[in-house]
């Protein structure tokens, strides 16, 4: 695989350090075929799914992998667009407008490459792109701006695996007033073309519980993701809830579940509700699919009215200035 290689002769005004912008990954068609390639490396990371290999393995290329790509493919279809998955359209705009950011902050080109931790483009394609440009030292900015052993922690074992040079992570921007900002000003906007619903669910990405019995952070970012932009939304307490989403397989996931929590609400006869999904940064599979079309259609039929989501910040001029800003902090000493 491709190593982080520096520049044997970089001219003097060269720039030694680049930016990896990661995300986590997608399939590269909505068919069966494509989504086997791509779930096969996704459920095979211990990060993801840490049962023990010799149990796992069986039930993973004896099961799942023969009934879920079909599945997985089909509600990939639904969003599929002529550009491709739009968590990689999405990406790649960010990674456009990120760099272009860069560039005007720091008065001249920054390498930046993107890379998914699952499909392509690889973080091997991303790394073997920032060694042609002649960089010596990355800073990791992930798109998840909350912490998780089975994002964050397996783009970073991977990258140990890849490259020998340093990397400079950015851990986690969960609590960073730019990026709250950007969701807020975005749910503000929203509701300001479409008005406002009776409820705000603040939807994130659920993990196992016993990951978070066993230390990882995620459940507390997502708590305190969700606490800030209420209260820079000026929400009451009985105005929004948090709610955890795409559970996978039979562990005991994070709750509450945002599909049981709208059919609740359905249930008390609230009519229309918003969801926000403040741990995805582009819009994807989870958002578009599973939120704007799956569990809208469940809220319905459980007597709701109306379920509208509010897109993910993608590559809005807020969210680009916030990202701008984390990498910049750590380019400054370079650039001064």
């Amino acid at each position: 695989m491709p190593k982080l290689m520096p520049a044997r002769s970089p001219a003097p005004d060269s720039v030694a350090t680049g930016v990896l912008l990661a995300n986590l990954g997608t399939p590269d068609a909505p068919t069966p075929e494509a989504l086997r390639r791509y779930l096969a490396e996704f459920l095979s990371d211990p990060c993801v799914v840490d049962l023990p290999h010799l149990a796992w393995w069986p039930i993973l290329h004896g099961l799942v992998l023969r009934t879920r790509p079909a599945k997985s493919a089909a509600a990939y279809a639904r969003i599929w667009t002529d550009a491709g998955s739009p968590l990689l359209v999405h990406s790649r705009a960010i990674a456009a407008a990120l760099k272009r950011e860069l560039a005007a902050r720091a008065g001249s080109e920054v390498p930046l490459a993107l890379g998914m931790r699952y499909g392509r483009p690889s973080l091997a394609d991303a790394l073997g792109e920032l060694g042609r440009a002649g960089v010596a030292r990355v800073i990791v900015l992930p798109l998840y701006p909350q912490y998780s052993g089975a994002t964050l922690g397996s783009t970073l074992a991977a990258l140990t695996r890849l490259s020998d040079q340093p990397v400079d992570v950015i851990q986690d921007y969960y609590a960073y007033p730019g990026y709250l900002a950007a969701l807020a000003d975005s749910v503000h906007e929203y509701w300001e073309a479409h008005g406002r619903g009776e409820q705000l669910l603040i939807s994130f990405h659920g993990i196992p519980v016993h990951m978070s019995l066993r230390g990882d952070p995620y459940r507390a970012h997502c708590l305190r993701t969700a606490q800030y932009l209420a209260e820079r939304l000026q929400l009451a307490a009985d105005q929004w809830q948090l709610v955890f989403q795409s559970r996978f397989g039979r562990a005991h996931w994070l709750e509450p579940y945002t599909e049981d929590t709208l059919k609740q609400l359905a249930a008390q006869g609230v009519k229309t509700v918003d969801v926000t999904c403040p741990g995805f940064a582009a819009d994807c599979l989870e958002t578009l699919e599973e939120i704007a079309l799956r569990y809208a259609q469940s809220f319905r039929a459980a007597g709701g009215h109306e379920l509208r989501y509010i897109p993910a910040l993608n590559d809005r001029p807020a969210h680009i200035r916030a990202l701008a800003e984390l990498v910049m902090a750590r380019l400054a000493p370079v650039h001064s």
